[in-house]
């Protein structure tokens, strides 16, 4: 029987958020893909499975003590390296990245679920360690993102593998890193990598990196510079979202996207459909829901009961704020475009079913934040 305590304590605001936050993409993802399809409804059926499993995950994972967790962090890390080096063996290429699974119609991606396992088995990490003031006191909570890291490189998902290391960054912060030891291990490797992308553009260099992910990154320093090469996504994608101005064309009036100008317009440019269709009032109502979730998991971080709790939640606060600002940032011509997802409002599933079940991780923590109750 479930707990009537349980229920009154649910965050309802975080709730209602989420699920208009859902149903804005659902209608999204139809307006950008209804025209392209003999089935009008394909993705948004697909999108809907990963509403569901999401919803069903999320509503297991409020009702079961997040430090049950705890119990099994060390299933759940083997667990998240044996999907990310079986897919590295089994999985299908998708523009350049082995990074899907392949079941007829439906495809499984891991790096998505692999965010949440991080999260999971770092937050249990962290909190079993009494110090990290020391520099050397880090170098175990790297090696542990070490790991799926590099499996996510070799794939290679360069996005995915920046969201990682996000999500490292801000919750050995939270907990208790000193800010000079996270500014020399964040800052070193951005000046080498800046120097090495240097080199090789004017002395020809070899980098790990292939030359289209090179020029994805840099494209939106100058995309006219290349304006029907590496720099056509994000112009077209500027174009639409100008095109809308204040209140936009018209749900389902779009032109730039609907009629294929912009590449992945349901995925990695959903933004691009807002702002043609709804215009800056549709895009400012979108950032107005999405600060609503930062916000709430924000106090949901620092009114936790414990420390494993703070952590958790700090992980999928910084996971959603990664996302949202490099998809909308990249959108817009001021982030490299990485190719990952907007929260909830891009097509696909995996992407859904995983985000929804942080947010269970949030209502977790949140709901059994009183001692006294739990």
């Amino acid at each position: 029987m479930i707990d009537r305590r349980l229920i009154r304590n649910l965050d309802y605001i975080v709730l209602v958020t989420v699920l208009l936050l859902v149903a804005f993409g659902l209608a999204m993802v139809y307006s950008a893909t209804h025209a392209s399809q003999a089935d009008s409804l394909l993705t948004v059926k697909k999108q809907l499975v990963g509403v569901v499993l999401g919803f069903l995950g999320l509503t297991l994972i409020v009702l079961v003590d997040y430090h049950v967790s705890e119990r099994f962090h060390l299933l759940v890390y083997l667990g998240n390296l044996l999907l990310l080096g079986a897919v590295l063996v089994f999985g299908k290429e998708v523009h350049g990245a082995k990074s899907w699974f392949a079941f007829g119609p439906f495809s499984f991606q891991p790096s998505e679920f692999a965010k949440v396992a991080v999260i999971v088995t770092l937050a249990r990490h962290l909190d079993k360690k009494e110090s990290l003031s020391s520099f050397w006191d880090l170098l175990g909570p790297l090696a542990h993102v070490a790991a799926p890291l590099g499996l996510i490189i070799f794939q290679p998902d360069l996005g995915t593998a920046l969201v990682f290391v996000f999500i490292t960054f801000s919750m050995l912060y939270m907990a208790g890193a000193r800010g000079r030891h996270l500014a020399l291990l964040g800052g070193v490797p951005l000046l080498v990598f800046a120097a090495l992308i240097f080199a090789h553009l004017r002395y020809g260099l070899p980098l790990p990196l292939k030359e289209y992910q090179l020029k994805r990154l840099t494209s939106f320093i100058d995309p006219a510079r290349d304006a029907q090469g590496a720099g056509y996504n994000l112009l077209q994608a500027m174009i639409a979202i100008g095109s809308g101005r204040f209140l936009g064309k018209g749900y389902l009036r779009g032109t730039q996207g609907r009629l294929g100008y912009v590449p992945e317009h349901q995925t990695d440019f959903i933004f691009t459909i807002v702002g043609e269709e709804l215009g800056f009032l549709g895009g400012f109502v979108l950032l107005a829901l999405f600060f609503t979730l930062i916000w709430r998991g924000l106090r949901i971080a620092y009114q936790a009961k414990d420390r494993y709790g703070r952590l958790l939640a700090t992980g999928v606060l910084a996971m959603f704020l990664f996302h949202i600002m490099e998809n909308i940032g990249m959108n817009l011509g001021i982030m490299p475009i990485t190719g990952i997802p907007l929260p909830f409002i891009s097509a696909g599933a995996s992407s859904m079913t995983a985000n929804l079940w942080a947010v269970g991780i949030l209502e977790n923590v949140w709901a059994r934040r009183q001692k006294i109750m739990f």
